[in-house]
């Protein structure tokens, strides 16, 4: 199916129905542009990243299973609520991934968070994984795992993987992104297509060193102030 992003001017991005963008409002258009702006602060990028983090997080928590619950409220009445109807864990992707953990916890005190550390090959140019450790109950409920930047796809890939070996069904893995790319979510949607995914943007394109266009530069590095120039890619 392909599906019209109004942000790149109605331009079609081939997904399986299974890709959330948030509303593309005029506010939170104010806060891509700060954050987008090379001369932005640390101090501003990560005040308003998490400020969009947020929106993303709820919307991403919005798509699991609820169950409903009946509770009295002060003045004696039933209100007929809800509850989540299982198991909610998250799973950051180091480093990046983990600017959206504190939002998270902030949100949803209890979640449970495993970790996982997937780097590039400097030789192969294939991700590798260095590191996980997930919670043991894991594959018993829905996943939403952290990845701010999906370019390529390869590296999302590759942490899906990891959740399915670790028996996680592809249907209850929810990925959220900052930023995405027509290709990345067509790579990814392709091989996993009963994943959703949930964004705040899809980029124009990616560029000949697979930069997002017109991009964001390293999340990570702007988020955790390890360079002083937010135009590096």
């Amino acid at each position: 199916m392909r599906v019209l992003d109004p942000h790149r001017g109605g331009s079609a991005v081939s997904t399986e129905q299974n890709v959330h963008l948030l509303p593309q409002t005029d506010l939170l258009r104010v806060m891509h542009t700060i954050i987008r702006n090379k001369e932005c602060t640390q101090e501003d990028f990560r005040f308003y990243s998490r400020r969009v983090i947020r929106q993303l997080l709820d919307a991403a928590l919005d798509l699991l299973p609820f169950a409903k619950r009946e509770v009295t409220t002060p003045v004696g009445a039933t209100y007929a609520g809800l509850e989540f109807a299982t198991k909610v864990f998250a799973v950051p992707v180091i480093r990046a991934g983990e600017a959206m953990e504190g939002e998270l916890l902030a949100i949803h005190p209890g979640i449970r968070i495993g970790k996982i550390l997937i780097q590039r090959d400097k030789q192969t140019k294939l991700p590798r994984l260095y590191y996980q450790l997930l919670p043991d109950d894991i594959a018993e409920g829905q996943v939403l795992l952290l990845e701010p930047m999906l370019a390529t796809g390869e590296s999302a890939l590759a942490a899906v993987e990891v959740l399915l070996r670790a028996g996680v069904r592809e249907e209850n893995i929810v990925m959220v992104n900052f930023l995405s790319s027509p290709e990345g979510l067509s790579r990814v949607l392709d091989r996993r297509p009963r994943l959703r995914v949930v964004t705040s943007a899809i980029e124009d394109r990616l560029n000949e060193h697979a930069f997002m266009i017109p991009g964001i530069g390293d999340f990570g590095d702007r988020f955790f102030g390890t360079t002083d120039s937010g135009a590096v890619k």
